[in-house]
């Protein structure tokens, strides 16, 4: 599960749902629960994750970059431009552009509402598999 602190979990959970995401039935008035392939991501408030994690000495403000970035693996360089279009429509700010990276592949990243990057990334040396999973060699 990844859990990302938001500051207005009903403009966060509708981003989501924008994108085609759908709201677990689980999810509560303080949390939204969202089932992904194998995962699951979880939106709660900024403030209460940090108290859940008794982080009281620390500001819980959002930080200029947080060191932290999603991924999201396509298929191919037209699905990550594809899918960097779409998620601006639902509400992300694209960040960069999809574009050739130093690795070999092609990504780009946007920024969902609150500002919780994501990459989206065509990696050639890690295929998906029939379901649409990345795949690692062991």
């Amino acid at each position: 599960m990844i859990t990302l602190g938001v500051d207005d979990l009903p403009a966060a959970t509708a981003f989501y749902e924008r994108l085609g995401w759908k709201r677990s039935s689980a999810s509560q008035e303080g949390v939204s629960f969202f089932r992904l392939d194998g995962i699951v991501l979880g939106l709660f408030g900024r403030r209460a994750l940090a108290e859940d994690a008794r982080l009281t000495g620390i500001a819980a403000e959002r930080p200029a970059f947080s060191g932290v970035a999603l991924a999201y693996n396509v298929s191919s360089e037209k699905a990550v431009d594809e899918t960097i279009a779409f998620a601006e429509q639902c509400g992300a700010t694209v960040v960069k552009p999809g574009e050739a990276v130093f690795w070999g592949g092609y990504s780009g990243y946007f920024a969902d509402p609150e500002g919780h990057l994501w990459e989206v990334a065509y990696n050639p040396f890690s295929p998906l598999d029939a379901d649409g999973r990345m795949t690692l060699p062991d």
